[in-house]
């Protein structure tokens, strides 16, 4: 592999049977994304507002649509050998709509990166007692974080041997002191020490956390070497993530009685675990600039048809997303997961409609894959794509009842399953009238 490609990583083509890793290998990635700082935040903040098995069953429902959308979306994404924002153009996005999607995901992974980067930087300030100060800490963590991932998928694989296993034991460490000091049964059935969180928003705050995670799915499986890699790389990560990760925050926000993450890991695992964790938020966030790359890659392709090498797309956002946590856009960390939790959903319910269930791209993608290329058309632009996406949208926003980011995931696919059906029922209906003419 030429350190070009080794840079670039296929951000314009497919992922070669050759390039394809054991399911293994992608699971870590995967993992790595769920097991983070940012999901005990989310943890945290679930147990700070609601009891145990409230807390329970907002993970529960949350992660089921995680998965349901993940194992969809990762097997079109190993399928196709396509990440999710060059893939979306044959999807029902067409050429310019996918560039909208490569420009949404990386809006909202350039935030997360940002988020993230904010928390590893106030570890490591704190750390030190103060002495860098949180811009230079943020500055200097965004940048060493941007460099691992200009080297592509392969040092995402190489991080996350690393900080995944750490990241675990930490946390059993830490549970396993709050468990010495703390009968479990007394834990499960305390009150939450904090304000009332409802079902609806902390599931969606659940599923909104790593809605996103989900869409971009195919940014892994395109690596992936079947569909049942998929299934296992998908579920696994999903369950062990958001439901171990989650419960394990849940007790030891109840124990500890705050959802201040720093304060919960320090009071059980001191400083070399507070340190082994922060340092895990490298691992998502590698992962949040990664797939950002992606969808901007495919954007300056879709709208100028320049190729732009992928390195140095990812050098630009990294420092945006730094100046970002520099500027504070870890406050807004709650109103950012419930906002993208009604906003990215809509991608995905479009998409496994189109390719599951309409098929309009197919028959261009399997002619194009035996040939190990891309299809050579796309259309433009669909406005009932457009369309279906704005009604999912303000469904997720405006309908007070059920789970926000599942009602923005249906509305989506039904609207766009309808729209498209009477586009075809209306080319049906001309083709009839003309041949009735002629």
């Amino acid at each position: 592999m030429t350190g070009k490609m080794s840079t670039d990583d296929f951000s314009l083509s497919r992922v070669p049977a050759e390039a394809r890793l054991p399911m293994w290998e992608v699971l870590l990635v995967r993992i790595g994304a769920l097991t983070a700082l940012s999901q005990f935040m989310l943890g945290a903040a679930l147990g700070y507002g609601m009891t145990f098995w409230e807390a329970f069953w907002a993970t529960m429902l949350g992660s089921v649509v995680l998965e349901i959308v993940s194992l969809l979306m990762g097997i079109a994404g190993a399928r196709e050998g396509l990440s999710t924002s060059l893939l979306a153009r044959w999807t029902g996005f067409g050429r310019y709509g996918s560039s909208i999607i490569g420009a949404v995901i990386s809006i909202g992974l350039i935030g997360w990166f940002g988020i993230q980067n904010a928390v590893f930087a106030k570890g490591i300030d704190e750390a030190l007692n103060g002495a860098l100060g949180f811009p230079l800490a943020a500055t200097l963590t965004g940048l060493f974080v941007t460099a691992i991932v200009i080297f592509g998928f392969k040092w995402l694989s190489w991080t996350a041997k690393i900080a995944v296993p750490g990241f675990l034991a930490v946390i059993g460490y830490g549970i396993y002191q709050v468990l010495r000091d703390h009968s479990v049964t007394e834990l499960i059935h305390s009150p939450h020490p904090g304000p009332d969180l409802s079902l609806g928003v902390a599931a969606t705050m659940v599923a909104g956390g790593f809605m996103i995670g989900a869409v971009i799915t195919p940014d892994m499986s395109r690596y992936c070497r079947n569909g049942k890699d998929v299934f296992w790389m998908t579920l696994i990560g999903t369950f062990v993530g958001e439901l171990g990760v989650n419960m394990i925050a849940v007790l030891m926000a109840h124990a500890v009685g705050t959802d201040d993450v720093v304060t919960i890991v320090l009071q059980t695992s001191g400083w070399l675990g507070a340190a082994i964790v922060i340092f895990a938020t490298v691992k998502i966030n590698d992962l949040n600039l990664y797939s950002a790359s992606l969808g901007l890659s495919n954007l300056i392709d879709s709208v100028f048809s320049k190729k732009i090498n992928r390195g140095w797309i990812t050098f630009v956002i990294g420092v945006v997303g730094t100046v970002l946590s520099v500027l504070g856009i870890l406050e807004k960390f709650q109103n950012f997961l419930v906002f993208l939790g009604v906003w990215i959903p809509p991608i995905a319910g479009i998409m496994v409609v189109d390719y599951f269930i309409l098929k309009r791209g197919r028959k261009f993608l399997d002619e194009s894959r035996l040939q190990g290329q891309l299809p050579e058309n796309a259309e433009p632009i669909n406005p009932i794509t457009l369309i279906a996406w704005a009604l999912g949208f303000f469904a997720g926003y405006f309908i007070q009842f059920g789970i926000p980011s599942l009602n923005s995931l249906l509305v989506s696919a039904i609207m766009y399953w309808i729209g498209m059906k009477m586009v075809n029922m209306s080319k049906q209906r001309n083709l009839e009238t003309n041949e009735n003419i002629q």
